[in-house]
């Protein structure tokens, strides 16, 4: 019903590659700094940034992060230092920024709704930070949301993780920012990992928080973009596909441009 593209996996990684170092120097910079997480796109995205020899700062910027996701992250940036000399480091430790903020504001007894206004903050947090380091070394932002995420869901923060000045890696789908990252070689343990953003401190994954399987939302972004015949699907394809109707057209609002109030009186 859907099939999904094949790709030429060592062409879109040269091809990304270029595309990162034209826009850099045109833009008149000095490289690229990202934010680290210990999940895949962070890491494919850096390795990409590092490929076009440019400086390339990887900032890790744990908030109460749980102990698995900081190891892969230094793992990765570990690997990646030994492979690329113009890889270098920082670590931004924001929890107690965190906490002060927390004690700064107001809360309410909505438990769900102030956490997850906190987890949207922990995203805001790091990129002011992320800002901070380009602003000092004269670096881009390099985004590491893909399709799906950006353009399918909407599965990330605004002016969080999606306030970036580039994104390499979002007209890939997760299922391809997997293939890239096995073409790329990075960490065997941050490709087994179950993806997750890590916001809330604990262990849920992004399945847990979507209600599906990044499959199968590509499946839905698929089928929807082609338009394909949907009565044949099953019990389970049926829930799929209203899980990603319902988060698209919540959504919108992030993938969107902002609305402008236009004066023509």
């Amino acid at each position: 019903m859907t099939k999904k593209r094949t790709l030429q996996i060592e062409k879109v990684n040269t091809h990304i590659v270029e595309w990162l170092k034209s826009y850099a120097e045109n833009s008149k910079v000095n490289g690229f700094v990202i934010g680290i997480s210990g999940g895949v796109d962070s890491a494919v995205t850096s390795t990409l940034c590092a490929q076009t020899g440019l400086k390339v700062l990887c900032v890790e910027m744990p908030i109460h992060q749980a102990p698995s996701q900081v190891s892969r992250a230094k793992e990765h940036i570990e690997q990646l230092k030994s492979r690329f000399p113009n890889v270098t480091n920082a670590v931004a430790d924001l929890t107690s920024v965190f906490e002060t903020f927390k004690n700064a504001v107001p809360t309410t007894d909505n438990e769900s709704v102030v956490n997850l206004s906190l987890a949207n903050t922990r995203a805001r947090l790091r990129m002011t930070t992320l800002y901070y380091f380009a602003g000092i070394h004269g670096l881009l932002v390099a985004g590491t949301g893909n399709k799906v995420e950006d353009f399918g869901v909407g599965f990330y923060t605004k002016y969080g993780d999606g306030g970036v000045d580039l994104s390499p890696i979002a007209d890939l789908m997760k299922s391809e920012v997997y293939q890239l990252g096995t073409y790329l070689k990075i960490p065997n343990s941050i490709l087994t990992a179950a993806p997750t953003d890590g916001l809330f401190g604990d262990d849920r994954s992004d399945e847990d928080q979507l209600g599906a399987s990044y499959d199968e939302l590509e499946w839905a972004m698929l089928l929807t973009e082609s338009e394909a015949n949907a009565e044949t699907i099953t019990e389970r394809e049926k829930e799929v596909l209203r899980i990603y109707t319902k988060l698209n057209q919540s959504n919108q609002h992030k993938m969107n441009p902002i609305p402008v109030c236009t004066i023509n009186c």
